[in-house]
């Protein structure tokens, strides 16, 4: 049984930051799906770009990187050479430059290391939810979804709690940057050639290289080298050091996409149990926790999609992608592709082999932060169950407007107490 549908017209400009306002326009990926799954989409600012939108085409071109390149951007504003230069991280690297650049962090975040802060993630989840829910009424966003990453990105990067308001506001302009409750410097709506060189194309991004070079400094003088910031200091494997430069990109990497992807799976979460009600009775019968979180982050789509540079002319049900062009991989599309998961616009906790693309799966750029996400997810919904008799909408919900970023960012909710 299918329990939402969406509301765009079956034709939205996929290029427009506003297309996305509220919420994914899934009526036009499932037309483009049926119709014309391979899309040439125009875009007012740039160059167009090649839409998939199927799950199995995504999943396939995804494995591809060696055709398909990260190294030219991963989102559709175009970038000079030396733009790309200036912003990459390892997101933008491809091959051996991309592993050498993965193994020196990839331990930090193995599922070993993440399954060791279970308790540390529901100590805060138990503090968050008894602040959040003796309110009753609340905005579930705010006081739950972006609590419980802000705090643990803290623990991660080795940051003061006092600093953490701060380190994530300026995390929402860097990647929510389309978005006026974000950022005072929206991309479409501005001239930002000034700050072309930063991560984001964001004045934010300058303001978080300072504090980073400041945080490390105030850490080394103390001689603290614990945590994920000095291991992507330390030499390669082939005795390569990171530059000033990248570790820059690494650190607003890791304050924006290290905070944004679960919170917005977490809003997502709780959007879904004020529309299916039956979610939480069958969180508390426990036996959902395998496959839970995956089907919330399913829904959720934190990252909309990624962008790749065809590398060679490719043909792809009957279009020829030349050399050059850009190809968009609409995660939230093949998220919700009938030919690959059973009625998809349903949250379903016992979803079985979940097949969803939200990590980018199945290729060398899988999300270095799945474990995470995924405990965090589980443990505050276990630890929400358990609360709660009920909870439901108090209000319109509010989407970020951003193509590249899909999450709810106010959710007026009413809880009732256990």
């Amino acid at each position: 049984m299918t329990v939402w549908k969406p509301q765009d017209d079956g034709y939205a400009d996929l290029s427009s930051h506003d297309s996305f306002a509220g919420g994914a326009p899934h009526n036009t990926f499932a037309r483009m799906r049926r119709d014309d799954p391979v899309c040439w989409t125009p875009y007012a600012q740039g160059q167009g770009f090649w839409s998939v939108t199927r799950h199995a085409d995504i999943l396939a071109l995804n494995k591809q990187s060696e055709l398909f390149s990260s190294a030219h951007g991963i989102r559709i504003e175009d970038q000079t050479p030396e733009e790309v230069i200036a912003r990459r991280t390892f997101q933008e690297t491809d091959g051996r430059e991309h592993m050498m650049a993965r193994i020196k962090v990839a331990k930090a975040f193995s599922k070993t290391v993440i399954a060791g802060f279970e308790e540390q993630i529901r100590d805060l989840c138990v503090t968050i939810l008894d602040k959040a829910l003796a309110q009753g009424t609340f905005d579930a966003t705010k006081l739950i979804a972006r609590e419980l990453p802000m705090q643990m990105l803290g623990r991660i990067l080795g940051t003061p709690d006092e600093d953490l308001p701060w380190l994530v506001e300026k995390g929402d302009a860097l990647i929510a940057n389309t978005d006026p409750d974000f950022t005072d410097h929206v991309l479409d709506k501005m001239t930002t050639d000034e700050f072309r060189m930063m991560p984001f194309n964001s004045p934010a991004g300058a303001e978080l290289y300072a504090y980073a070079k400041d945080l490390m400094a105030r850490k080394n003088a103390a001689g603290d080298t614990n945590g994920v910031l000095h291991l992507i200091m330390q030499p390669g494997p082939d005795g390569s050091v990171i530059s000033d430069t990248e570790f820059r990109n690494f650190f607003c990497l890791l304050v924006a996409a290290g905070n944004d992807t679960t919170r917005y799976s977490i809003a997502a979460g709780l959007q879904a149990m004020c529309h299916q009600p039956e979610l939480l009775g069958r969180m508390k019968s426990g036996a959902v926790w395998d496959t839970a979180p995956d089907e919330i982050i399913r829904w959720a789509t934190p990252a909309l999609y990624f962008r790749r540079t065809a590398m060679a002319d490719v043909e792809l049900h009957g279009k020829t992608i030349k050399a050059g062009d850009k190809v968009v991989y609409w995660f939230a599309s093949g998220n919700r592709d009938e030919a690959a998961l059973d009625d998809p616009y349903r949250v379903d906790l016992s979803r079985p082999a979940n097949k969803h693309l939200s990590f980018g799966q199945g290729g060398p750029h899988v999300c270095l932060g799945m474990w995470l996400a995924r405990l965090e997810v589980r443990v505050l919904f276990e630890e929400l169950s358990k609360r709660i008799s009920r909870i439901e909408a108090a209000g319109p919900h509010q989407f970020l407007r951003s193509n590249f970023v899909g999450g709810i960012k106010s959710l007026p909710v009413t809880v009732h107490l256990s």
